[in-house]
């Protein structure tokens, strides 16, 4: 009996010897290799030393909740088939259907070819300024803190082999324009970052003829009291890389769930922007217009809904959950049930709206063209609608 006591502690021991050393080299190796998907040297905030944002700006936020009918707050996970989903994510074959309002980038004062170079010159910008980037991949995440004038905006330019590219999926801005006004982006590429482009407290701005793609959450957000800036003939496709629920591809506002987050727990009121024809194939909705912003613009834009996925919320192209919005002249097909809805998520909210000339294929969805579930809205007899009705009522004004 004691020689097998004796020998049941040398082999306790053994294993516990063992363990020891398999969790030592499972940490060694996790050191050498990286333990996350995001291995190796991480991507740094490239950033001018004068934009002071509050920290949750800046830092890597959580999701805004999800559009929909509701502010759906439970717990998502990461999704875990990213290459299998980034392997399908080709851009529409759907020209972008330039109009009024384009445009052209004077000629440069400065011109830039690597990251470092477009960092010193967003800090060293003034009034005026017109950057130029060279073809390349700028890896980073950049933030313009500088504003130009009404008379001398700040350009930031480059053809669509000019690549800011944020490093990953996961997490940050590539693109951060933070508190400036008369800011034009005209014809790079944005891609690989959780959010493409994020703008806090930015007026009378332009987004133009970007390529924004294989993005985590949302491609173009204007939030906290940004108004008066135009979204305009961008392509916009592979939302939705980390959370489907959150891949929208222009998102105006912040969720009334967010407000205490990002707009000091006020109604964030992102009004008068404008998106206009820009061509849209996201995850969520193209276009999510959020409780508080008023007066805005949805123009000509071209949506393809064929990837709409990841939620029961996400079944329309168009969410308006804001007041006073002009919808006009927008194409979709491919839907998981409506074309465009309205909601009531804040009292007195989803209401004013008017929706004309839209022309809307439901692919026998089962849903409707414009479902107005908030009520107050004008559908206009203009609006064309393949595949189903119109609206419940079926009725138009």
């Amino acid at each position: 009996m004691r020689l097998t006591i004796d020998i049941d502690r040398k082999t306790l021991v053994g294993m516990l010897a063992g363990a020891v050393i398999t969790v030592i080299v499972v940490v060694l190796l996790r050191g050498i290799f990286g333990g996350t998907e995001n291995s190796g040297t991480p991507i740094e905030d490239i950033r001018p030393k004068s934009a002071d944002a509050p920290a949750s700006q800046l830092s890597e936020d959580p999701p805004e909740q999800s559009s929909g009918s509701g502010n759906d707050t439970s717990r998502v996970e990461d999704r875990d088939d990213v290459e299998e989903f980034v392997a399908t994510q080709e851009p529409p074959d759907i020209a972008v259907p330039l109009g009024k309002g384009v445009i052209d980038c004077p000629e440069a004062t400065v011109t830039v070819e690597d990251a470092a170079g477009l960092a010193d010159a967003l800090e060293s910008a003034e009034p005026g300024a017109v950057i130029k980037l060279e073809p390349g991949v700028y890896s980073g995440r950049f933030v313009a803190a500088v504003s130009g004038t009404e008379n001398e905006p700040i350009f930031i330019c480059g053809p669509p082999e000019a690549i800011v590219d944020g490093g990953g999926v996961k997490e940050g801005y590539a693109l951060h324009l933070n508190e400036v006004s008369h800011v034009r982006l005209v014809g790079f590429t944005v891609r690989n970052s959780q959010k493409g482009v994020m703008a806090d407290r930015t007026t009378n701005t332009i987004i133009q003829q970007l390529a924004v793609h294989h993005i985590g959450d949302e491609a173009i957000h204007l939030r906290n009291f940004s108004t008066d800036n135009t979204v305009q003939y961008n392509m916009i496709y592979g939302t939705g890389l980390r959370r489907e629920k959150f891949g929208e591809g222009v998102y105006l506002g912040t969720a009334e769930s967010n407000w205490a987050e990002y707009s000091g727990g006020q109604m964030d009121r992102s009004d008068r922007n404008t998106v206009r024809g820009n061509v849209i194939r996201a995850t969520a909705e193209a276009i999510d217009i959020k409780e508080g912003t008023s007066g805005g613009h949805i123009l000509g834009n071209v949506f393809d809904g064929s990837n709409l996925g990841g939620s029961k919320h996400n079944d329309s192209w168009v969410d308006v959950k804001g007041n006073g919005y002009l919808i006009q002249g927008n194409t979709g097909s491919g839907t998981n049930e409506d074309g465009f809805q309205t909601h009531k998520i804040v009292n007195g909210w989803g209401t004013g709206n008017v929706f004309r000339a839209n022309i809307i294929d439901l692919g026998n969805s089962g849903g409707f063209g414009i479902n107005d579930t908030a009520g107050g809205n004008k559908i206009a007899c203009d609006n064309k609608v393949t595949g189903g009705a119109l609206s419940k009522t079926a009725v138009c004004s």
